[in-house]
């Protein structure tokens, strides 16, 4: 695909899929079907292509060597650095490396618990937590963003706090202006549920974190694909995203942060490449992003996130998101007519991604995965990692199906035709 400096608004799935060659792809008898972005996406023939050449061509470790490759290499990935800032509206400085979301996550729950045992720079003091100090959560957050968050509590003596989901899968945010108090330090939230597909209010959620000063940590892992994302107009103070569910490899992520927040956080991981100097005792470190960044680093899948970005944004993330809306209403739909499937998170009138999880009366959700599977559809069955979630509507699995921009309406429809025919050969409800 040729980038344009026009503003796509609509796209043609049908053609796209031509640059995703997994598409092409037959499953037990049938052509694939796939709908499960959430979990994975697809990778074009550009990203693909991206991480081979640069293995062909370029490969040698960055910021150390003084040979051609080592230069071409750095002048590689720091490229990559100012496109994938470039996508989330940051400079590169405000983008350290992980290897994922979770990985980020940590990065700042671990940096938070070392500001709290005096480690870092004065200004690092602001991060530290005392016992009864609150971290606030949501119900909606998949195990990335509640672990690390638990075990910074257990280490911290901090209390965690949950804004509740309502039924209908809407955050309570009149139970949100409670929950965040004067306690309150930290506010991490997910901008789209991976089980719920809805589009969670970051402004109004911002606001409640600022009016107490408590640090905002978006978790954009499902919004980063499907929504234009500006991160600094978001007004959140730090936020993670993941490579391998927006088109790119698997084993790279990006952290993002105000710079003054950066600045301010000590480091988690320590070693190589990250320091200015390294006696027997002690060391100084550098300034960020490097100074999150130690040790051997992901090169090649930085080179290959930055080839999926530019691709997204030759698609155009508005034409993406309409795209994708309209599947996703026609997934809802769909569902709505099939006896005995209940949507989770079935609110009306809200913003959402393509994205519908569901429960299937009489029939568990491994049973649902395989049958559509022997149909050649792939979708996600279990917790999908948000098993307190599922606690609070009474499941232990559900069923999900997600799209993205390859996917047309052809697929949806092929999806919710096998579906009707689940309970029936089960034997459900008869």
């Amino acid at each position: 695909m040729t980038p344009s400096t026009e503003i796509p608004t609509t796209l043609d799935a049908r053609a796209l899929r031509e640059d995703f060659p997994i598409l092409r792809r037959q499953v037990d008898g049938h052509p694939l079907v796939y709908l499960d972005s959430a979990a994975t996406s697809q990778k074009p023939r550009a990203v693909i292509e991206a991480e081979v050449d640069f293995l062909t061509n370029a490969n040698a470790a960055v910021h150390r060597g003084a040979h051609t490759l080592a230069a071409e290499a750095t002048e590689l990935f720091e490229d990559a650095r100012a496109t994938v800032a470039g996508f989330v509206g940051a400079d590169a400085e405000q983008i350290v490396w992980t290897s994922g979301a979770t990985a980020g996550l940590n990065l700042v729950a671990y940096a938070i618990g070392n500001a709290t045992l005096g480690r870092g720079a004065p200004a690092s003091a602001r991060f530290a937590l005392r016992p009864g100090d609150e971290i606030v959560l949501t119900e909606i957050e998949h195990h990335a963003n509640l672990v690390p968050w638990q075990e910074l509590a257990a280490r911290t003596g901090a209390v965690l706090r949950h804004i509740p989901v309502h039924d209908d899968g809407r955050l309570d945010l009149d139970a949100a202006a409670s929950v965040i108090g004067e306690r309150t330090r930290i506010v991490a939230f997910t901008h789209v549920s991976n089980v719920l597909g809805i589009v969670n209010p970051v402004a109004e959620l911002v606001a409640l974190a600022r009016r107490v000063g408590a640090v905002t940590v978006l978790d954009a892992c499902q919004s980063a694909p499907h929504l234009a994302l500006d991160l600094p107009d978001l007004g959140v103070d730090l936020a993670v995203f993941s490579g391998h569910k927006m088109l790119g490899p698997y084993g790279i992520g990006g952290l993002y942060g105000r710079a003054e927040i950066l600045e301010a956080l000590p480091p988690f991981l320590t070693g190589g490449s990250m320091i200015t100097r390294v006696g027997l005792d002690s060391s100084e470190y550098l300034p960020p992003p490097q100074r999150f960044e130690a040790g051997t680093q992901p090169v090649s899948q930085a080179i290959g996130l930055a080839a999926a970005v530019r691709y997204l944004g030759g698609v155009g993330m508005g034409a993406v998101h309409a795209h994708e809306r309209a599947l996703g209403a026609r997934l809802l739909d769909g569902l709505r007519g099939i006896d005995g499937v209940r949507i989770l998170g079935d609110a009306p009138g809200v913003e959402r991604v393509g994205l519908a999880a569901f429960d299937v009366d009489g029939v568990h959700a491994h049973d649902v995965g395989q049958f559509l599977d022997s149909r050649g559809i792939a979708v996600r069955v279990g917790h999908h990692c948000a098993a307190p979630l599922h606690a609070r509507f009474g499941l232990t699995a559900s069923v999900r199906a997600s799209a993205a921009l390859y996917n047309t309406e052809d697929d949806v429809d092929v999806f919710l035709d096998a579906l009707a025919d689940v309970r029936p050969f089960f034997g459900a409800g008869a």
